[in-house]
């Protein structure tokens, strides 16, 4: 039975059939690894819409090459574009696609001489493909989602004030790799008191203080898979606002969560007067990369299919006083729709999003 990196190899190989092109050169590391299960800091994969693919990478991964790719021709080389653009030519391709999203004008240059060979953007194929998720791809993610939620119980009891954020982003970190995880997802986010209303605040030497309301964004990497969760816990009584605000966040999420689509969360936020107050998106896909496809915004219409997982994460952020995100990593299965069973992975026993948690200070 073909394992997953080649059953989506066949996948592709259908899409360049399909396109204009005769071979499809992938370059992005990230896609490379999806499509091969190698990860390396230099490789690349040439994929025949007829014909065995080939697979480049330099000495320092050829032998991950050889224990992780075993069913792939493999290359030697440094330059590894050019090198797969010279076995295209042997193989009499002369329309090469290529992603254009991620290829530099200078690297364009050197795979088109001696210009024998029709560069062809493929567009985002390989993301696309990359938007539904098989079982295994899930299963990882499930795990660093697991890892996250972990964490995270483990050390909120221990916020204090007088601890700054920067200290307790360091703890969340090490508690995840404690718990199993590579490394941190993504840089973690720990924003207290007016700095709540900075989204993507990075923590500091703020010390916590009776009455912050604390933001904590944060994210294991498993397996290759991105975990993303946020949560905001209050340190000492709340003020009514902070009750109030949370309430509306911990409502928007479930609106959004039940029916998968930007409108539902958005629509109630701004119906409470604080919809210039949230000015990001609902959410975005993960996976191999932290933000990838689909993005959820009212920009982006559209349903979700079976096996994608995303994020909601509506906020209001008052500037000057602070704010409130809550944060969600889920898997959405065959469309959206009120009826559609959606699975919650990111999951905290200290926590539950729609009731407000109150630290002792």
């Amino acid at each position: 039975m073909p394992d997953s990196h080649a059953l989506r190899r066949e996948r592709l190989r259908t899409a360049v059939a399909a396109s204009e092109a005769d071979a499809a050169l992938i370059t992005s590391l990230v896609n490379v690894r999806y499509l091969t299960g190698l990860a390396s800091s230099n490789a690349a994969l040439l994929l025949p819409a007829d014909g065995p693919p080939v697979l480049v990478t330099d000495s320092r991964y050829l032998l991950a090459a050889e224990r992780d790719c075993p069913d792939l021709t493999l290359l030697n080389a440094r330059n590894v574009g050019p090198a797969l653009a010279d076995v295209a030519r042997e193989r009499g391709v002369r329309r090469l696609g290529f992603e254009a999203q991620e290829m530099t004008v200078a690297r364009h240059a050197a795979l088109a001489q001696p210009g024998d060979l029709e560069l062809i953007p493929l567009g985002e194929m390989v993301e696309e493909l990359r938007v539904t998720k098989d079982e295994e791809e899930l299963a990882l993610l499930a795990r660093a989602c697991a890892i996250t939620g972990a964490a995270f119980d483990q050390v909120v009891s221990t916020i204090r004030a007088g601890m700054t954020e920067r200290e307790l982003a360091t703890a969340i970190e090490r508690a995840m790799v404690d718990s199993g995880a590579e490394k941190p997802a993504f840089d973690t986010i720990v924003a207290s008191g007016p700095n709540g209303a900075i989204p993507h605040h990075a923590p500091g030497a703020r010390r916590f203080e009776a009455g912050d309301m604390i933001t904590i964004d944060c994210g294991a990497r498993y397996g290759g898979y991105h975990a993303d969760m946020t949560r905001t816990v209050v340190l000492g009584p709340p003020a009514d606002w902070q009750r109030d605000i949370y309430a509306l966040v911990a409502g928007a999420q479930q609106a959004g969560i039940g029916a998968a689509v930007p409108g539902a969360a958005r629509d109630m936020i701004k119906a409470a007067g604080h919809g210039e107050h949230f000015g990001h998106g609902l959410g975005h896909g993960v996976g191999l990369e932290i933000h990838e496809a689909p993005q959820l915004g009212v920009a982006k219409p559209g349903t979700l299919g079976d096996r994608v997982p995303v994020t909601v994460e509506p906020g209001v952020y008052l500037p000057g006083i602070g704010g409130v995100r809550i944060e969600d990593t889920l898997v959405v299965r065959s469309g959206a729709g009120p009826a559609v069973p959606r699975e919650v992975l990111t999951t905290t026993k200290t926590v539950t999003p729609g009731e407000l948690l109150v630290l002792e200070p």
